[in-house]
């Protein structure tokens, strides 16, 4: 009996842990580290730090975000154990002709990045104000079980970019 205990406590443990690691398919690769800056000094291990990233939208062309989150020290960041808070900024930018890819949903994920060792994760959510043809972008974080109200947004009017440029409608690629 006690074997069969621990075979199901391990099954449980590697489908938590497969289902914490697997990232959308559709979201943003890996961000671009931009800079670090340190905001706690720590004598013996690494600082508390703000790293600022850069992400360029995977289904929307001419799209690009950045975000600073910060990142704990100590020997529990060092070992990547941490739980990372949830303050995180966002801003993001038209930086050429806006092209949709894809027809998206709104609210759907356009990166997601895991914030502690099992259940707290960062998403970058997209969505559309068909009325204004404005791209909007949100980031929060997330528990399994509590989420955190802190987030933050990001706005983008689609602007032609270019005499000759023809402007999208947002509102156009939403999935009804």
């Amino acid at each position: 009996m006690p074997n069969l205990k621990w075979a199901v406590c391990l099954s449980v443990c590697v489908a938590v842990i497969s289902v914490c690691l697997v990232a959308p398919s559709q979201a943003a690769e890996e961000p671009d580290l931009i800079f670090r800056r340190s905001t706690v000094f720590k004598l013996l291990s690494p600082n508390d730090k703000l790293a600022t990233y850069g992400l360029d939208d995977p289904d929307v062309e001419g799209v690009a975000c950045h975000f600073t989150v910060p990142e704990r020290g100590g020997y529990k960041g060092w070992l990547g154990i941490a739980e990372e808070v949830s303050d995180i900024s966002l801003s993001c930018r038209q930086i050429g002709p806006i092209r949709f890819k894809a027809k998206f949903s709104q609210g759907e994920d356009m990166f997601r990045q895991r914030r502690s060792l099992f259940f707290k994760k960062m998403q970058i959510v997209r969505g559309c104000d068909a009325k204004r043809n404005v791209l909007v972008y949100m980031v929060y974080s997330d528990r399994l079980i509590e989420g955190s109200p802190q987030n933050s947004t990001s706005s983008i009017p689609i602007m032609p970019w270019g005499a000759g440029d023809t402007i999208q409608k947002c509102g156009d690629f939403l999935e009804k």
